[in-house]
């Protein structure tokens, strides 16, 4: 299938052929007739992308800050080299699609193959939206008129955040395509409204729309003339639905606004708000959040779970739906606002327009392509190279399940550097596995983890996904006969670590390993090799500064990442248990208090007599460095700071190794195992200490979780 390709590194915007995403369960898979571009978002994007470097760090200074940041802890090069990663990353763009449902997953309730649907979905001949994300086309609406219905949804939002009433004046403050949606809305409220532009074209509608209009290029002034048209009392309320960095529009609101006033803020303005303007009047202010109630709640987009209509009367899918409604009956007309269409193809040129100088409100893109193979449009595997079709199979031929951030930096150009020849790589919505497969060097891109999985031209599997998914594609390699490496955890629960026992039991004689790579550093090698001869219980401290992450963040959640002890900490349990080089005969965790699951202290015993405490924290600086492992031992100490100097104190023969980078041992890890596969040898990390890491893990895991 085809989609719409954003590179955020140089701005330039493509049509690129892509595998066709899956459904899966509570989504919805449909088939696109319209999109609509946005004159605000993606155009900000695109703008983004096509500045330069400098430009870049002028527009984000919060992101020029943690750069540095990381660089005085990680160091110049790699914190450069995430930088240009970060930039790399390609972009998907659009998030109003119209089209028709070809599929429906698992739960999916209200859709149907066949009807029409709007959706938040990309520009993109195939989406997968999640049935929240979706709504229903009523037979009087247009596929070209529904394309517009997620936009009018922001617009909808700002106003239910209003909360206009019958014969209030209110203000749209900027009237581009949301702007002039919210008059007509405003309107259907029984309000009175002015809309500000300094466009005569966008005034010209919005009068015929039914407002009173302030042309700003005319030099008239805002305020004087919207307190002449209230009878100097001021107007009941103001929505800002303008784009700019100026502060103007927001000011302009407060002076303009009666004594408790509401402003809300549904465009993109600078904030630097004067406290008397807001303080006499005793104003209200207020950012209004995308389309509505539900919006980047990962329950309800997600996972599919409904708000109680009795208590949320308007989520963002039932705003859609409000908004048909109004189409349908004629008290909404966005045909006035439809400015050019163009084919799916030409989509860079759409771009180039609202870039440009040229007016333009509703863009529409058209993919009722004449002959459209249905059989190219649902393909879940684009090849990437000429001999794709019929590689011959090798030993250490990799297929990789996941194109995320750590995949591509770290995983994939290890195994690459290591010799592996790459196969396929897996995405769930297929553009990342193209950009990077690509990049790479891939064989083919895919979106079918399953036929990945079965095809025999790849011995290995990489698992990269998400953590809820890694026992499960373990299981699935082994039995399809293949050698594993699996990102951390290898497990969430008892039940999966059962699972990957059984399964490793019954295939002995393929490989399995955790990505545990800081076994693999060398300061850790050479630590390793300093504590062969110590034959007394040795006492270990790992400090690790994790920094906080929001608690809805996926890897927080105990069922889709583990929490952060599970999914995270559990490097540090392995490493303490490889440095020990004893079974650990003991544990126990500590949560810093009963709210907090990621700053914690973990103690663990060793068979030996050795003990090591692992202290993971989320509530320190980033300017301190992440992580540091100290040895106490016979009468010495070793240190290592964040896995670039490693000191002594005491310990005869030490002495000092320094990195000009931080080395993980991600590198050497990946080596170490492809190196077992091809010649045979013993998987790097023992089968028993893989399984007794796990277990120890979610036992402990289990006990914060307790606490909390």
């Amino acid at each position: 299938m085809k989609q719409v390709i954003q590179s955020l590194k140089t701005g330039r915007t493509a049509v690129e052929s892509i595998p066709a995403p899956r459904v899966s369960a509570g989504t919805v898979l449909i088939e696109t007739s319209h999109t609509l571009l946005s004159q605000g978002t993606e155009r900000m994007l695109v703008g983004f992308g096509r500045s330069g470097l400098l430009e870049k760090a002028r527009q984000q200074p919060e992101k020029v800050r943690q750069v540095l940041e990381k660089a005085g802890t990680d160091g110049i090069v790699p914190t450069l080299e995430a930088v240009l990663r970060k930039l790399d990353q390609p972009l998907t763009l659009g998030y109003s699609n119209v089209g028709v449902v070809v599929d429906a997953g698992a739960g999916v309730k209200g859709f149907q193959r066949g009807q029409r649907v709007v959706s938040n979905g990309k520009h993109a001949e195939l989406v997968s939206v999640p049935q929240n994300l979706c709504a229903l086309v009523p037979d009087g609406v247009s596929d070209e008129e529904a394309a517009f219905t997620v936009v009018a949804a922001i617009g909808l939002q700002g106003i239910r955040l209003v909360q206009p009433t019958l014969g209030e004046t209110v203000v749209v403050s900027g009237l581009g395509l949301i702007g002039l949606i919210t008059v007509q809305l405003l309107r259907a409220h029984g309000c009175h409204v002015v809309g500000i532009d300094f466009d005569a074209r966008k005034l010209a509608m919005a009068r015929r729309f039914g407002a009173e209009t302030i042309d700003l290029s005319a030099g008239e002034d805002p305020v004087a003339t919207a307190m002449a048209r209230t009878r100097d009392r001021g107007v009941d309320a103001v929505l800002i639905t303008a784009s700019t960095r100026s502060s103007e529009p927001v000011s302009q609101a407060a002076r303009m606004c009666r004594k408790r006033g509401r402003i809300v803020l549904v465009g993109v303005t600078g904030l630097e708000l004067s406290r008397d303007e807001f303080y006499e009047k005793e104003l209200s202010f207020q950012v209004s959040c995308s389309y509505g109630p539900g919006r980047y709640d990962a329950e309800y987009e997600d996972r599919g779970h409904d708000y109680p209509l009795g208590f949320v009367r308007w989520t963002e899918q039932r705003n859609f739906e409000a908004v048909l409604d109004m189409m349908a009956d004629g008290r909404l007309d966005v045909k006035p606002m439809v400015t050019h269409r163009y084919a799916l193809e030409d989509a860079a040129q759409a771009y180039d327009l609202i870039m440009g100088d040229e007016f333009s409100l509703g863009i529409l893109l058209d993919y009722r392509k004449p002959g459209r193979a249905e059989e190219e449009l649902r393909r879940t595997r684009v090849d990437l190279t000429p001999s794709a079709a019929s590689p011959v199979p090798t030993p250490g031929t990799v297929s990789f399940l996941g194109a995320g951030n750590y995949a591509s930096a770290i995983l994939i150009p290890a195994f690459r550097k290591a010799g592996a020849r790459l196969h396929a790589l897996v995405s769930n919505l297929g553009v990342s596995s193209v950009h990077y497969g690509r990049r790479f060097g891939f064989a083919q891109a895919s979106t079918d983890t399953e036929a990945v999985i079965q095809d025999p031209q790849a011995d290995i599997i990489v698992i990269s996904t998400r953590h809820d998914s890694h026992a499960r594609y373990v299981v699935r390699a082994l039995e399809a006969g293949r050698h594993v490496f699996v990102e951390k955890p290898l497990c969430l629960d008892a039940a999966q670590i059962e699972s990957v026992r059984i399964a490793m039991e019954a295939h002995p004689d393929r490989h399995v390993m955790v990505g545990f790579n800081r076994r693999f550093a060398p300061h850790v090698v050479r630590m390793k090799r300093l504590l062969a001869g110590v034959r007394t219980p040795k006492a270990f401290v790992v400090t690790v500064n994790a920094g906080a992450i929001p608690a809805n963040h996926w890897t927080q959640d105990g069922q889709a990442g583990g929490g952060r002890i599970v999914g995270e900490a559990c490097h540090f349990i392995d490493l303490l248990r490889h440095l020990a080089d004893s079974p650990i005969a003991g544990w126990q965790a500590t949560a810093m208090d009963s709210t907090t699951r990621d700053t914690v202290s973990l103690n663990l015993r060793f068979a030996d007599g050795s003990i090591g405490t692992i202290h993971y924290l989320a509530n320190g600086s980033k300017a301190f460095p992440k992580e540091r492992v100290e040895v106490f031992a016979n009468g010495g100490i070793l240190q290592l700071d964040n896995f670039r100097v490693l000191r002594s104190f005491g310990w005869k023969g030490a002495g000092s190794l320094r990195l000009w980078r931080q080395d993980k041992g991600q590198q050497a890890c990946v080596a170490a195992f492809l190196e077992a596969v091809r010649t045979g040898g013993p998987t790097p990390i023992p089968r028993d200490q893989v399984l007794e890491v796990a277990h120890v893990t979610l036992e402990l895991g289990q006990a914060v979780t307790q606490q909390s």
